[in-house]
């Protein structure tokens, strides 16, 4: 590993939070807490933790002797001086003497010993760094660290590699006990430099942050020198046959993961991975066998369960035949999860609150792994977590043989005390794990609908023609031409790529085109028909193949216009196509409501920017003399109504389960254009 430590960039740092008010020992832990964060080999998501011991004043202004260390839920990647709350040592370290102490009792003393009341709680290993004497500790789970230990024998092997420079600790759930046996580990191996936790990860120590540091940049390169030259003798993974499209199989893993999450309300987002150390793993040779051994890391479990479920390799033409396949996997895999907390629930302390029997990790041959979460974010973390075990798995497997944790000790890490007590807490927004495409996305409307159904928990992807990978809101961007019907088919591939499918798709792309109906150019009412016709059954017809695929069903929106049901003069060119798109909408709920897919329209007017900002609308209501003020004010209501309104209409229809073939009019009161 390169040593990233720069004395330019730590006098910057120091400088900057001196200015804030900040003293160097906490302004040197933020700047190598993020070097180690900012690199995955060692941190990845939360992960690690690190800290200092310094004085700092109490409210009175009295100087107090203390320790800031990582709070929880802060990334080492990013953290501020607020991410590392600082304890008193005084309050912490006389439990050192306790022969044992309580996950919520030692989280309350760890509470109580704050100096300020409103930090974050401070990490689940504060003990053992306040417990240890030494000014700087770093604590991270770096890859190949946890490739030396994973292995059978593997204790005895970093004892050999390591001799007194670094003390081995045998695993021990994180907590007071690791915190103890941390101690002892220290007493019996003062001059250590760091301490190896087997099946773990790695501290180091040091009297500066930049010993520290340096110390943990030398002590992982020590193990990943090990591995390297093991690594040179395994022989890459075998071909397989060419497997089906990622984005034709990951709807149907998602809808199989929904049924066993108890169906339409527990949807799950994927990501897929298919980079060269996945392949190698999902390809390779025992595959089976290693994707039960457990995790990498204990941590890991609470992201990702304790092992991932193997699905069947699809192949192409042959997708009806991997779904019966997969959904035999999936029920199994529930089986065995079931099972498993069957054996251990009240094994040691009350029982627990079962987990739902879906992976976090799906492994599929000769197309490489899916990571499944309640959101993107959470969908990445596990595949990103994934991708790890794929490599530290890789690295152990060239060693000798990965071995992890065993099953009580997983049970335990994954049932933990203090992860129980989080169940059910928070509301989840009610759109959460939707997956939401909306085209004409970087148009004014699209833009709101993006970011009301962001607003809204869902997943948004943004469709266009233009600037579709800057609308806010969307986490995804998609440049798509939607008259060209391969050009919609990518996009729908690509959004079923990066979140695993679609929920609810918003058309909303159009554009106005103006002409006396018997005088107008063929070519003029052409365009109109591909862009605000048939743009929208291309659309609607891609959005139903995942939907099906998926099995969940899922909702149309229609941006039909006033235009649809109350024609105005010269409009024809643009009305006639929207008559048309309303009548579409209603064909879909006609057609495929028994596949649980809804489908309703939208009929927006007088929209401040809206259509009146297409030029050729608002050059022809001023000729009539008619102002964009004028225009949007001219309504029953007197009031403006604005792309939010139009919005909120969409995210409307799409929580409203018992409302299919309807159309919502969104204008602010004009009678002659409501429906009949």
């Amino acid at each position: 590993m390169e040593n990233l430590w720069s004395d330019r960039d730590a006098a910057a740092m120091t400088a900057r939070y001196r200015a804030e008010g900040v003293g160097p020992d906490l302004a040197l832990r933020v700047y190598t807490t993020r070097l180690l964060g900012g690199d995955p080999r060692l941190v990845q998501h939360g992960g690690g933790n690190t800290s200092v011991k310094t004085v700092l004043p109490d409210l009175a202004g009295a100087p107090v002797a203390a320790m800031c260390v990582k709070g929880s839920g802060w990334d080492m990647a990013e953290i501020e001086p607020a991410g590392l709350p600082a304890m008193r040592l005084d309050a912490v370290r006389p439990l050192a003497a306790l022969d044992a102490l309580s996950d919520e009792d030692m989280v309350n003393a760890q509470r109580l010993s704050l100096l300020d009341s409103a930090a974050p709680n401070p990490s689940v290993e504060a003990l053992l760094h306040a417990f240890l004497p030494h000014k700087f500790i770093d604590h991270t789970h770096a890859r190949a660290a946890l490739a030396l230990t994973g292995r059978p024998g593997g204790a005895e092997r970093a004892a050999e590699l390591y001799g007194g420079r670094a003390a081995v600790v045998p695993y021990v759930m994180p907590g007071f006990a690791l915190a103890r046996r941390a101690l002892a580990a220290h007493e019996a191996n003062p001059e250590a430099e760091g301490l190896i936790l087997v099946k773990h990860g790695i501290f180091a120590f040091g009297d500066s942050a930049e010993e520290a540091y340096g110390r943990m940049i030398a002590l992982v390169t020590l193990a990943e020198e090990r591995v390297a030259r093991a690594r040179r003798t395994v022989a890459p993974a075998p071909r397989r046959p060419p497997a089906a499209r990622a984005a034709d199989v990951a709807p149907i893993l998602r809808g199989l993961a929904a049924e066993r999450a108890g169906g339409d309300a527990r949807r799950w987002i994927l990501d897929w991975r298919n980079g060269p150390d996945v392949m190698a793993h999902v390809d390779g040779a025992d595959l089976d066998r290693k994707a039960r051994a457990g995790p990498v890391t204990p941590d890991h479990a609470i992201r990702t369960k304790g092992w991932p479920l193997v699905a069947p390799a699809p192949r192409p033409g042959a997708l009806d035949a991997f779904r019966a396949a997969a959904a035999g996997e999936f029920a199994r895999y529930a089986d065995d999860y079931r099972a498993y907390f069957a054996r251990h629930d009240g094994r040691r302390g009350p029982p627990k609150t079962p987990l739902d029997p879906v992976p976090r990790v799906i492994l599929v041959p000769g197309l490489g792994l899916f990571g499944l979460g309640e959101s993107a974010a959470e969908a990445r973390i596990a595949a990103d977590l994934a991708e790890t075990a794929a490599r530290v798995i890789a690295d152990a497997e060239a060693l000798d043989r990965f071995e992890s944790i065993g099953e009580d000790d997983l049970f335990d890490v994954e049932y933990w005390s203090l992860e129980q007590a989080k169940l059910g807490k928070a509301a989840e927004p009610p759109l959460a794990r939707r997956v939401v495409v909306v085209t004409g996305g970087a148009g004014t409307i699209g833009r709101a609908a993006a970011a009301a159904f962001a607003a809204a928990g869902a997943e948004v992807a943004a469709l266009d023609l233009a600037g579709a990978d800057s609308v806010p809101g969307a986490a995804l961007g998609v440049e798509c031409d939607v008259t060209d019907a391969a050009a919609v088919r990518a996009a729908f591939d690509r959004v079923c790529e990066a979140f695993g499918g679609v929920d609810v798709v918003v058309s909303n792309a159009g554009a106005a085109w103006e002409g006396r109906i018997g005088e107008v150019d063929d070519a003029v009412l052409r365009r109109s028909f591909e862009l605000n016709f048939f743009a929208h059954q291309t659309v609607a017809r891609n959005a139903v193949r995942v939907m099906r695929a998926q099995g969940t069903g899922g909702v149309l929106l229609f941006n039909a216009s006033k235009q649809a049901v109350n024609p105005g003069r010269g409009f024809g060119p643009y009305g006639l196509p929207k008559a048309a798109t309303l009548f579409l909408s209603r064909q879909y709920a006609l057609e495929y409501g028994g596949d649980g897919i809804r489908s309703n329209a939208v009929n927006a007017d007088r929209v401040r920017g809206g259509m009146l900002t297409d030029p050729l609308i608002a050059r022809r209501a001023a000729a009539r003399g008619v102002g964009a003020d004028d225009y949007m004010a001219g309504n029953l209501l007197g009031r403006e109504v604005t792309a939010a309104d139009v919005a909120q209409a969409f995210v409307h229809l799409a929580l409203a389960r018992g409302t299919t073939g309807a159309l919502a009019t969104v204008d602010g009161g004009n009678l002659a254009a409501a429906p009949r």
